[in-house]
């Protein structure tokens, strides 16, 4: 029994890992309702995330926008070999963004930006198939993110910063397939991490060769969320010296990938805006998690991933249609970078496709409201988790994923 415990424990690592890798593409209601374009467009202090170069040609000194949005996401899971099925029921997910400019000089300008690029909340009915793998896991990245913006001529400009991360995860799981006290209740574990802190950095330049053509590019730095003395909590436990499992501590590291993006828009016919980015995510960073726990009768773990680096390619239009309504669409697709054996059902991403709108309502010349919504669509996906050991033997978890989401969002712009 001592044994069986031991390598379900080893498991952890799998959840930690693939949620720490999930990428939430909702940083402005603007931008998403362009498909999730910024690289190259200046129209607020979004670009204080998208391309912080582009802050010092915001034509207003001071500019804030602000909003959030409501993430509704379903899961459905099947096996037809041994009839087992599950569905997700999971809480509505709540990212926010807030931005800010300060227009110092006609060649220098200041930001500030708070926003959540990285998190995850799954929830599966109780006992399922998957149980030995995950119950649910919630896990929140928040960044805080000075900035400076500076421009060097007429037609080019630089900016970056600073990027302070505050994470946390808190993850559930059953101990293995089939492990119960003597109650029947299954033996599970929690692991729980928060106030895990680091710090990374953003540089971004814009290029303006013609009045109506822009050129952007930005990098964002890879993070690793070092967790440090987690807890580890175990319930529903035989009682047996073969099982000499109490609550522990671990330490794990957690990596957020590097991003760089490239990308253009292009203003025509006065009132419209083309912009393409084309986005490279650096997931080859996930070569392995390494799990460090306190207690001397778990030994650590050391877990294999080899994600590969990941595209994503994004199209998106403006219109502004009068002066009080401004009009957007876009669509993007997004490369999974999970590699084939490793899909797990901590958080079932595969390739995606993005349809997004919105709109902007000038209230004023100074105040405007944001609105965009985002339907997203994932391949429908045969796939197995073969990390997952049992008796000293891999116990693959095969089956047939259906995910999809829509998240409708709301902001408010400001500038004066």
């Amino acid at each position: 029994m001592k044994k069986l415990l031991l390598l379900s424990v080893f498991a952890l690592a799998t959840a930690v890992t693939y949620a720490g890798g999930y990428r939430v593409s909702l940083q402005g209601n603007k931008s998403l309702a362009m498909g999730h374009t910024g690289v190259a467009v200046v129209n607020s202090s979004e670009s204080v995330f998208f391309n912080p170069a582009g802050l010092v040609y915001l034509e207003n000194k001071l500019n804030i926008t602000g909003g959030g949005f409501g993430v509704f996401s379903d899961v459905a899971y099947q096996n037809t070999a041994n009839g087992a099925s599950a569905m997700t029921d999971s809480p509505v997910g709540t990212p926010f963004y807030l931005y800010g400019s300060y227009q110092v000089t006609d060649w220098l300008a200041l930001g500030l930006g708070v926003y959540t690029p990285f998190g995850s909340t799954v929830e599966y009915e109780d006992d399922w198939a998957g149980s030995h793998l995950v119950n649910n896991i919630d896990l929140a990245a928040i960044f805080v993110q000075p900035t400076v913006s500076i421009k060097l001529s007429e037609y080019f400009s630089v900016g970056g910063g600073p990027i302070y991360v505050n994470g946390s995860v808190n993850f559930n799981r059953n101990l293995n397939r089939t492990l119960s006290d003597l109650d029947g209740n299954r033996s599970e574990v929690t692991v729980d991490a928060t106030g895990v802190t680091k710090w990374g950095w953003t540089v971004g330049a814009m290029f303006n060769p013609t009045e109506n053509l822009t050129i952007g590019a930005h990098y964002r730095s890879k993070i690793i969320l070092e967790a440090e003395e987690g807890e580890a909590d175990f319930e529903n436990v035989p009682n047996s010296p073969l099982a000499p499992f109490a609550d522990t501590t671990f330490d794990a590291a957690l990596p957020l990938p590097a991003e760089m993006t490239v990308g253009l828009s292009y203003e025509f016919c006065d009132k419209w805006l083309f912009a393409f980015d084309y986005n490279r995510s650096f997931w080859d960073v996930y070569e392995s998690l390494d799990i460090d726990f306190a207690d001397p009768n778990i030994p650590d773990s050391m877990n294999p991933r080899n994600y590969k680096n990941a595209s994503t390619y994004r199209f998106g239009l403006q219109y502004e249609a009068t002066k009080m309504f401004t009009l957007r669409a876009g669509y993007y697709f997004d490369e999974s970078p999970v590699t084939e054996g490793f899909f797990s059902p901590e958080t079932p991403r595969n390739d995606s496709n993005g349809y997004t709108a919105g709109l902007s309502v000038n209230i004023s010349d100074r105040l405007a409201i944001d609105a965009s919504f985002l339907y997203l669509h994932f391949n429908e996906v045969d796939a197995s988790y073969e990390g997952y050991t049992e008796n000293g033997q891999v116990a693959p978890f095969n089956g047939t994923y259906k995910s999809s989401a829509f998240a409708p969002g709301l902001g408010v712009t400001y500038k004066m």
